[in-house]
């Protein structure tokens, strides 16, 4: 989706009446398996084998089953063994799509034995026509529940009634 179209949202989102501190969400869209393969696409690649850690950037996309997740950066942090991820860290500006829902922040950290992913900054959410900005989200994507804190504000367009 068009950048503009993001800028007019959150205009309209900072400019609704708050409804309240936090605010429990329902993300039918970005249930997810978290067993399933984890690919990785970027144009670079680094990776320290003593710190357990490879750095993915440039236009780095992250693929899960139907999740997508896009980011300047990730930084991928596996286990003791080397032979499984542990934690995605995901920064300058990240989107995370779905069929039906998509979110925007600063950062991310997905950690895939829980599918638990904490996105921060300026956290943006549309479902549908509904939209949702706070400070944090975080999402359980096993489950597909989820948690908007600091400042929540949130536009609902309800549905036209019919003549």
């Amino acid at each position: 989706m068009p950048r503009l179209f993001y800028a007019a949202l959150i205009a309209a989102c900072l400019s609704a009446p708050a409804l309240a501190q936090q605010a429990d969400i329902r993300f039918g869209g970005l249930k997810q398996d978290t067993s399933l393969p984890v690919e990785v696409d970027a144009d670079n690649l680094s990776v320290d084998q003593g710190a357990g850690t490879a750095i993915f950037s440039g236009n780095v996309l992250v693929k899960q089953g139907e999740m997508r997740m896009t980011a300047a950066q990730v930084r991928v942090e596996y286990n003791d063994e080397g032979s499984a991820i542990e934690k995605m860290h995901a920064s300058g500006g990240v989107t995370l799509v779905s069929p039906t829902d998509a979110a925007e922040a600063q950062d991310a950290v997905y950690t895939i034995d829980s599918g638990n992913v904490v996105m921060t900054g300026n956290v943006l959410l549309t479902q549908g026509n509904s939209a949702i900005s706070g400070e944090k989200l975080t999402v359980n994507l096993k489950d597909g529940t989820g948690t908007m804190t600091g400042r929540v504000k949130s536009i609902f367009t309800p549905k036209a009634k019919n003549p």
